[in-house]
């Protein structure tokens, strides 16, 4: 563990930041699991059941627009009443008790995946106010690992949860973790000015505005996309996963439940370190190396011995966390506080929203192709993107002529 990680978790802010996060997650990553198996229950139908993921993605694709709305209030009263409103919303499954109800479920779990693009943003946002800039890069890594770790131990409590006492109980639970959340963030110290009262414009001028900050910026773009690439080369990797297994390995699915917590245990390490390898080179350095680690990884899978394999999985678990924190990173010092919320729901669009749509690529594919094509056709792209973003020029501030400052709608950079 860094001096960097200690500093964050000494940090009052930092922490109940944290706790706020981590028990949320729990109730999320619980009932995402939890309700494609009540739904499995109730309609017998594999179909449906996948419709659960589906509706918590949805709401991704919106991520510009939402986020907009991170921008008209205060960041911290919206993560209060965004979590209390959303431990109501949960309450409504405890209705759901015939294949008939199952309507209700899609249309909660579509509003929480909406819920959760909005407190996505504004943590992000609120995070840039409550948190020292030299302790983001340590603090966006250690959330990282505390969300992954919810996604290793919170689904089996959610089954178990769910095995024992029902659905109702899983979703009680979530309601839960919501309230936890919001008197977390209660009790966050941050001075928030109320946003400037501005001529009133449309949502499609507002979240315009935030989207041409992050497409313009000669720092942000390359590394949300990278981001966006990094995510999209995970899913196709991960679509051959049982595949790798029975033709390669020679394994039965269940081996599955072996490379997950490997791949887990690499996404910890990753996550613990970002903050000091961030301070010791350029996040863009720090992106590219990561994309490397992750491509190498992906084409270790493509190979029959098991040794290489979990290799592989753990070098995944290593690379892919980092161009992902270097990405939310820099659009938390590069953005000014007016824009956040928007140019943060942007980058988690252009970030997490192609997953689902590489996922089905990706199946695709492996129904078409040899999984080993697949695998090398991912790590080689991701190799191609890692020598990209790691070659390419890098900008840096342009001085000002003597007399004339920087406009207000043009970064001042140069690219050497």
């Amino acid at each position: 563990m860094s001096w960097g990680t200690v500093k964050v978790l000494r940090d009052r802010n930092a922490g109940l930041y944290l706790a706020g996060v981590v028990a949320s997650g729990f109730g999320d990553s619980a009932m995402a699991l939890a309700a494609g198996i009540w739904v499995k229950t109730l309609t017998g139908s594999d179909g449906l059941a996948a419709l659960v993921g589906f509706c918590l993605w949805l709401p991704t694709f919106a991520g510009p627009v939402i986020g907009t709305l991170a921008d008209r209030v205060r960041r911290r009263p919206l993560l209060i009443g965004t979590n209390l409103a959303l431990a109501a919303v949960m309450t409504v499954p405890v209705a759901v008790h015939t294949a008939a109800d199952v309507w209700l479920l899609f249309a909660v779990l579509t509003l929480v995946g909406a819920g959760m693009v909005l407190t996505d943003a504004a943590q992000t946002a609120l995070v840039a106010a409550a948190v020292p800039e030299e302790l983001r890069g340590d603090f966006n890594g250690l959330v990282f690992t505390a969300m992954e770790g919810m996604k290793l131990l919170a689904p089996l409590a959610g089954a178990g949860l769910f095995t024992a006492c029902g659905g109702p109980a899983v979703a009680v639970l979530d309601a839960v973790t919501f309230v936890l959340a919001a008197v977390v963030f209660r009790f966050v110290r941050v001075r928030e000015d109320r946003p400037a009262v501005r001529a009133r414009r449309d949502w499609r001028a507002e979240t315009a505005e935030g989207a041409r900050h992050l497409w313009r910026h000669p720092v942000l773009r390359p590394l949300v996309l990278a981001g966006g690439a990094a995510m999209v080369l995970s899913s196709l990797s991960s679509t051959a996963t049982f595949a790798m297994l029975d033709t390669g390995l020679h394994r039965s699915p269940a081996f599955a439940g072996v490379l997950t917590p490997v791949q887990g245990l690499g996404s910890v390490v990753s996550g613990l370190a970002a903050g000091a390898l961030m301070r010791r080179t350029s996040e863009r350095a720090f992106a590219a190396a990561g994309l490397a680690i992750f491509a190498l990884g992906v084409l270790a899978r493509a190979t029959p011995w098991l040794p290489v394999v979990l290799g592989g999985s753990l070098a995944i678990g290593l690379g892919l966390p980092c161009a992902l924190i270097a990405a939310m990173t820099a659009v938390q010092r590069e953005t000014p506080s007016e824009l956040l919320g928007r140019v943060a729901g942007t980058a988690n669009t252009l970030m997490f929203a192609p997953t689902g749509l590489a996922l089905l690529l990706g199946t695709g594919l492996v129904a078409a192709l040899d999984y080993r094509v697949q695998l090398l056709l991912a790590g080689a792209a991701g190799l191609a993107w890692a020598a990209a973003l790691g070659l390419a020029r890098r900008p840096v501030a342009a001085p000002a002529e003597e007399g004339e400052p920087a406009g207000e709608d043009e970064p001042a950079y140069l690219v050497r």
